[in-house]
């Protein structure tokens, strides 16, 4: 669940942990529908028997697939700030696939809070620390650094 603050409330999270979603299933069923959006049909996604033979032991999830993810998991357990218009995806600064995510296993996002700053008036611009964790694992699926555009309406709510 999101937490809802002011805008002006923003520089008293930097630096913390601002968000931990709920675990979230990769199924394969998930996994095809990605190859199919990106053309990306490499067997290590996609044929289970083939993928067995590796030193996977079975399919994994497309590294770009988990990093899709980021924006659903985002709305699902992050910071929002009051009165928003709309948030935009402004790029990454890093990202670094760390530990694949086998298909059937759970992945859950951290985000923390790294920089904010409003660059216009309304515009906040937020940079997070994301890592994506896999269940029962000791190395994280991915860690990034996420910037993003928030815009609000600085006239509404009073």
């Amino acid at each position: 669940m999101n937490k809802l603050i002011p805008a002006d409330a923003l520089q008293d999270h930097i630096g913390q942990e601002v968000g931990v979603t709920d675990w979230l299933t990769i199924e394969q069923d998930r996994i095809d529908q990605f190859a199919d959006a990106t053309d990306d049909h490499q067997y290590i996604h996609v044929d289970a028997h083939r993928a067995a033979q590796t030193p996977f032991g079975g399919t994994i999830a497309h590294g770009f697939l988990t990093l899709s993810l980021l924006s659903a998991l985002s709305s699902r357990g992050g910071l929002k700030l009051e009165n928003t218009v709309m948030g935009i995806n402004y790029g990454l600064d890093r990202v670094r696939f760390v530990n694949p995510v086998r298909s059937g296993q759970r992945i859950r996002a951290r985000f923390n809070l790294a920089s904010a700053e409003e660059k216009q008036p309304g515009r906040y611009l937020t940079r997070y620390a994301v890592t994506v964790e896999i269940e029962d694992e000791e190395k994280p699926a991915l860690v990034a650094e996420w910037l993003g555009m928030t815009v609000v309406d600085k006239n509404a709510g009073g």
